[in-house]
């Protein structure tokens, strides 16, 4: 890495004296992803987190993605910057909805999207990401009832990308997708000619129409390297729009929505990461019994 700040040498440094490994998602604020030892999507960092041997891993993201690395590396520390980071779509299903939604569906397989918490993943047959959800789907028997946890909107992509039916939505949501409109996205689509619209199937089903290609946060940052196009509005969070003007500085990208920040990612700070690292603040700690049940849903999406 070149050219970091003073404050970002200082976590790199002091990450090298705790045998600390970095990881931050690909929605977090651009100085912290350039500080950091990998950045990618729920998926690549659950895969850095199982892989690691650093002794310590501080995860800037939010508090399910942290939670997950602790499940995937129960051995090692695990520390965030700011235990607050939470997610509201994961906050939208709970444990006794759940059960009981199981109950009434006895027969179904249940599918977690990664963007839940311990607790829920403990519930589960298997949990996905954006990235693998058709896949995981597409493994489950075409007769058997799916209960999708919790994004509506991902489980309605999945069931038109695989042709399942027997969908069970839970009706949850991620607010920062869920509030791009139609008439915005289109507005932004109309004023830049010829651009591609690359949009997050956590987007609303009338977004994902206008879209050229609908796909995870990596799908979007390797989509461009294949296309003609030079301009691409960005249906996500924009914190992706960092990594993709540093991989094409040749293109232009312009966000769906100017407000689609997502305050829970933007709330680590370079500063906060320094202070958790430095004093060990802000352990994840995921009860054993918990992390066992969880662990089976977590590396059946891994495999």
């Amino acid at each position: 890495m070149t050219d970091l700040s003073d404050t970002q040498q200082q976590l790199r440094d002091l990450a090298g004296q705790r045998d600390a490994v970095i990881l931050a998602h690909n929605y977090q604020r651009p100085e912290v992803q350039d500080a950091a030892d990998f950045v990618g999507d729920s998926l690549e960092l659950a895969r850095k987190a199982a892989a690691t041997d650093a002794a310590v891993i501080l995860f800037c993201g939010v508090h399910f993605m942290a939670e997950t690395a602790k499940i995937l590396s129960p051995a090692k520390t695990v520390l965030m910057p700011d235990t607050h980071a939470g997610c509201p779509m994961a906050d939208m299903v709970t444990v006794e909805g759940l059960r009981a939604l199981k109950a009434q569906h006895p027969g179904a397989a249940v599918v977690a999207y990664v963007n839940t918490s311990a607790e829920i993943k403990a519930e589960v047959d298997v949990c996905c990401t954006s990235a693998n959800a058709p896949d995981i789907v597409a493994r489950i028997p075409a007769e058997q009832p799916i209960i999708f946890v919790p994004d509506r909107n991902l489980g309605d992509w999945v069931a038109g990308r695989t042709g399942r039916t027997n969908m069970i939505m839970w009706n949850g949501y991620c607010p920062v997708h869920e509030e791009m409109t139609v008439d915005e996205v289109r507005a932004v689509v109309e004023a830049h000619p010829g651009a591609e619209l690359m949009a997050h199937p956590e987007c609303s089903r009338d977004v994902r129409a206008l879209a050229t290609m609908i796909t995870s946060t990596s799908g979007m940052l390797r989509y461009p390297a294949g296309s003609a196009a030079r301009v691409f509005v960005v249906a996500t969070e924009t914190g992706l729009l960092h990594r993709l003007r540093a991989l094409y500085p040749e293109r232009e990208f312009v966000p769906a929505a100017r407000g689609a920040i997502c305050p829970n990612m933007k709330r680590t700070t370079l500063d906060k990461a320094i202070q958790a690292l430095d004093e060990g603040l802000n352990e994840i700690v995921v009860p054993p019994r918990i992390a066992e049940r969880a662990l089976a849903a977590v590396e059946r999406m891994m495999q």
